[in-house]
């Protein structure tokens, strides 16, 4: 269950947004030495060096978690300078693609696989593992002159995202904030262009949470208003240059940059902050599935926050580089530690229970190395 996750101090460090930065070299990783050529079947492999080589690790998706990858595969490296990982902050609908292509040792995302995904995953590579290793929540981020605390009621914000609340100074928004200074502006609403696994969270909560919602919930919809920009990063930069808009983004990305964001209402009825108590409380008493997708789109708690989620390595069934395939089931075991677990509250991310990571712990027994 998910009542053991721990509240702590969300305080973010700027060095972590290095987000495309691998360890081994600046811009984007290749394809893994030793992968297969168009068509081919073999096991993703990186490049490794017998006895005691350096050991290649690639990865690419969600934005969402890539401060905190950033920081764990830095401060990993330092205690196993041989191990090497390198992260391409794409979104996770192209670091799933990726994944499935075999382009990349691990995938990242914020949305578990689905049906389609499942059904395109290579087939020789055994059954694919969804590994998660931390939670968040996602916030209304704004810019709003002269205004420093913002609510937004439940009708309030599904009216933004649908297009039916047009303007700053709109009678709904003004009753919840009787002494903001409302601007008679346009609302200048911004949401992701590109596949990602934060609207994945996002539009499952506005499915559960707004009965006119008609988008769906997927990591790519089809918009009723607004603007697009490319990933957390691109969101938050919108924001940053827009005056008068709103957005949704990743906790650590308005946090770090200094975004204000919105109380919103729960389910419960209450006007919540993004705090890690309220975030921990969206996803206490949640049972855990076989597959690790946990789920919570519109947590019923009273002091819940009410838009929370986990995000997930994608780990493939079978390696034939046996090196790898251990340098990555150990990388996982120590961001599960409570070595790991203090950079996911210094950046402001929830750590992963401990029933819950002794779980997916056993489950990496499953990943098999292919016989040559």
């Amino acid at each position: 269950m998910i009542s053991s996750l721990k509240a702590a101090r969300w305080a973010f460090s700027a060095s972590a947004i290095a987000l495309t930065v691998g360890l081994a070299a600046c811009g984007p990783s290749t394809p893994p030495a030793g992968g297969p050529a168009p068509g081919g079947s073999a096991a993703p492999a990186a490049s490794s060096g017998a006895g005691g080589g350096t050991i290649s690790l690639s990865g690419a998706g969600a934005t969402f978690p890539a401060p905190l990858y950033q920081r764990w595969f830095s401060e990993y490296n330092k205690t196993n300078p041989n191990v090497q990982i390198s992260y391409q902050s794409v979104g996770s609908g192209a670091g799933v693609k990726q994944f499935i292509a075999k382009t990349v040792d691990f995938g990242a995302t914020d949305a578990p696989l689905n049906d389609k995904e499942r059904a395109q995953y290579p087939k020789d590579l055994g059954q694919p593992l969804q590994v998660p290793m931390t939670g968040g929540a996602v916030v209304f981020a704004y810019n709003l002159d002269g205004v420093d605390n913002l609510k937004l009621s439940r009708e309030v914000y599904c009216g933004i995202t649908g297009g039916t609340i047009k303007k700053w100074n709109d009678p709904k928004i003004v009753k919840d904030n009787p002494n903001a200074k409302l601007p008679d502006a346009d609302i200048a609403f911004t949401h992701r262009s590109d596949g990602s696994g934060t609207t994945y969270l996002f539009t499952s909560h506005l499915k559960a949470a707004c009965p006119g919602w008609q988008a769906g919930a997927a990591k790519s919809v089809e918009w009723p208003v607004g603007t697009g920009a490319k990933g957390n990063e691109g969101v938050t930069a919108q924001i940053q240059q827009t005056k008068n808009a709103v957005g949704y983004v990743e906790y650590a990305y308005a946090k770090e940059n200094n975004l204000k964001f919105a109380e919103l209402q729960n389910k419960a009825g209450g006007f919540i902050a993004a705090t890690p108590e309220a975030a921990a409380k969206s996803l206490e008493g949640a049972t855990l599935p076989a597959d690790f997708s946990l789920a919570v789109p519109d947590p019923a708690a009273k002091d819940a926050y009410p838009i929370v989620g986990l995000t997930w390595l994608l780990i493939y069934g079978q390696y034939s580089d046996p090196a790898k395939a251990d340098a990555l089931k150990n990388f996982i075991k120590w961001a599960y530690s409570a070595e790991g677990s203090k950079y996911a509250t210094e950046l402001g991310y929830l750590p992963i229970p401990q029933d819950i990571s002794g779980k997916a712990t056993a489950a990496l027994d499953n990943v098999k190395v292919a016989a040559k």
